[in-house]
């Protein structure tokens, strides 16, 4: 039987050994490990994992059953294609700042997207205090459409009081 992809994903409070307990449960379970990311967003621990495995979705959520539970954990399994070694690499990298609000991802992403940004990657986070707090996002992609129609995009945020920042990046490959 061929060995099929998932991704697994694994989200839960953040405690001392969830990473290292649920590479070993896959591992012991005859899985091998592709892409991943993992991250620490506020009080919590999620895990995605690209996962070949041999049995079908239902008996790899039943092999990492025991460390869900015992870790309190959540998790979920969709079956993918793989596409390893297709990467995109990105060649802009925009910073924004600006006041927490409902909204400002949607807004940003839109008017980057519109602009001709392919989004390959986006972390935010939430600075400042409760009472101002301030939003951060570090966004990588490809400009589809150049860095002008990107910077006349962020132009238009810095009317309505978002910073931003818009660099090059200069991937070399030997």
């Amino acid at each position: 039987m061929a060995k099929k992809w998932y991704m697994l994903t694994v989200i839960g409070k953040d405690r001392l050994g969830i990473v290292s307990h649920v590479t070993a449960a896959l591992y012991d379970g005859g899985c091998n490990l592709g892409e991943a990311t993992m991250a620490r967003l506020g009080g919590n621990f999620t895990i995605m994992l690209m996962v070949q495995f041999d049995g079908s979705r239902q008996a790899l959520l039943q092999q990492i059953e025991p460390v869900v539970q015992s870790l309190d954990l959540h998790a979920h399994v969709n079956s993918i294609s793989a596409e390893l070694h297709h990467h995109l690499l990105p060649d802009v990298r925009i910073s924004v700042y600006g006041a927490d609000r409902a909204g400002i991802v949607a807004q940003v992403t839109t008017a980057l997207t519109e602009a001709g940004l392919n989004i390959l990657d986006l972390e935010s986070d939430v600075a400042g205090s409760e009472q101002e707090p301030i939003y951060i996002m570090t966004i990588e992609g490809q400009a589809g459409e150049g860095m002008a129609s990107l910077q006349a995009a962020l132009d238009v945020m810095a009317d309505q009081g978002i910073e931003t920042s818009l660099t090059a990046i200069e991937t070399m490959i030997a």
